[in-house]
């Protein structure tokens, strides 16, 4: 069962891509798909996203989003760059205009020096436009670290659909 607080955000993030004409993809591996799920959970949701990648393994990654390999072996798959090439490998292999990722450790394992259980990085790319990217720490177990990484990428892509505040 998802969160009532996931469900906001997904419902949110879905009207904000709606008010813009947008439609979004998804790019995961820490969150196992859970960003999508949220947005699926809301009636109508077929209307803005268009896909979802799950791309737990590197070579997923590789596969599915075009991550370059040599990434893994230079940043680890923990980093920004690769979050950045998961966004925009998202958005080359749909038709979406704007695709978030989201890559990190949930733990309880997996921490390396540098890298502690918590840690995740986002990336929100817009077609036509850049990407940016964002890099957390969580506390808490697996569960709490995965809701709350995917929250932060609902509202990552709606900020991304957001017009900009008038000067």
């Amino acid at each position: 069962m998802l969160s009532p607080d996931l469900l906001s955000a997904a419902e949110s993030t879905l009207a904000t891509l709606r008010a813009a004409g947008l439609t979004m993809a998804t790019a995961e591996s820490c969150t196992g798909g859970l960003v999508a799920a949220a947005l699926t959970a809301i009636a109508g949701s077929s209307d803005v996203l268009e896909c979802g990648f799950v791309t737990y393994t590197n070579a997923a990654k590789t596969a599915m989003l075009g991550v370059p390999t040599d990434l893994f072996a230079s940043d680890g798959a923990v980093s920004e760059k690769v979050a950045r090439a998961m966004a925009e490998g998202a958005l080359a292999h749909s038709t979406a205009a704007i695709a978030v990722a989201v890559t990190g450790i949930a733990g309880p394992g997996g921490a390396t020096p540098g890298k502690p259980v918590g840690l995740v990085h986002f990336a929100c790319a817009r077609r036509g436009g850049g990407t940016v990217v964002d890099a957390e720490i969580f506390p808490g177990d697996r569960s709490e670290i995965r809701h709350q990484a995917a929250l932060t990428a609902l509202k990552l892509a709606a900020a991304a659909a957001s017009p900009p505040p008038p000067p």
